[in-house]
């Protein structure tokens, strides 16, 4: 039988945002965005016995003074129209609870986030922005597993985003830290 560790598949977009994950971990790296992240999970769950899953990475700030590490409640995908497909007779849901987390909000797109207008209308719903975390999120709920999401600020999600490759490394830091600290998050 596998260790409990071992049962548990920490998902990361770039091998950058993992870089500082502690050794042995079951790791699948799946590329930025949503269609590269719902694939490679599906790919990976189909074929093996998980109890969770873990997505670790970075996030932009949607709010000033946002920084740190988060475990987000609730993921929304901000770049599809839920409400008017719904409208249409075509229901489809664009959140996912996410248990134990700190009460943030992440919002989940593959629009790469760097305008100051853009930034404030996500603001209003949430906390943080990645392009991963609600795709993973629904994968996991047609799985049936729970999701912890754990993400690092990295930057303001303006002007100052595409500094990411200078934040990443430290952010990684904060990532395998918090892995090793709670044991994939059993504490």
């Amino acid at each position: 039988m596998r260790a409990a560790s071992a049962r548990v598949l920490v998902v990361s977009a770039t091998h950058a945002e993992a870089a500082h994950v502690p050794p042995g971990t079951d790791l699948l790296v799946t590329g930025i965005g949503k269609v590269r992240a719902a694939v490679a999970v599906t790919r990976r769950l189909a074929g093996g016995e998980y109890r969770r899953v873990i997505n670790i990475g970075t996030a932009g700030a949607l709010h000033d003074g946002h920084a740190g590490l988060y475990t987000p409640s609730r993921v929304v995908e901000h770049d599809i129209s839920a409400a008017e497909l719904t409208a249409m007779g075509y229901p489809i849901s664009d959140e996912w609870e996410i248990p134990d987390g700190d009460g943030s909000v992440l919002a989940t797109g593959d629009t790469f986030v760097s305008d100051g207008r853009r930034r404030a209308r996500l603001a209003e719903r949430a906390d943080l922005v990645d392009m991963e975390g609600a795709a993973i999120a629904q994968v996991c709920e047609a799985f049936g597993l729970p999701l912890r999401l754990v993400k690092v600020v990295s930057d303001n999600a303006d002007d100052g985003a595409f500094d990411w490759p200078s934040a990443v490394d430290a952010a990684a830091r904060d990532l395998g830290d918090w892995l090793d600290r709670t044991r994939f998050g059993e504490r």
